[in-house]
């Protein structure tokens, strides 16, 4: 279970960082604007608008993998061990002796040392 608990703590690490870097990749509503007085955001990579599909989508999947394995690590990390006995903790601990019974009084013993005398 450990090895699956690392693969996917790698796989959230990852894909956090990656949608990190592709949120501040993205342009803001207002960047629309810039670009139609000459900003030169129509000259990217990806064009005009198809670098906005591109990014979103990404960024959405991304999102499903860190959700994903987000809820697999909370899985795995409520799972409890099964135990041997299938039973409570209590019945694996051993029983206490019992307590020892008061003592006879002896013959010839003094009233003082008597119990309830």
């Amino acid at each position: 279970m450990t090895v699956l608990s690392t693969l996917l703590m790698i796989v959230q690490v990852l894909s956090a960082l990656a949608m990190i870097g592709l949120v501040l990749m993205q342009h803001g509503k207002g960047a629309d604007a810039g670009a139609a007085f000459g900003g030169g955001a129509s000259a990217s990579l990806f064009g005009a608008s198809g670098g906005a599909n591109f990014l979103s989508r990404s960024t959405a999947v991304l999102a499903t993998v860190f959700l994903a394995s987000t809820l697999a690590l909370a899985f795995l990390g409520y799972q409890r061990p099964q135990s041997s006995g299938g039973g409570s903790v209590l019945e694996t601990v051993p029983a206490a002796p019992a307590p020892a019974a008061p003592a006879a009084p002896v013959e010839g013993a003094p009233a003082s040392q008597i119990p309830g005398r």
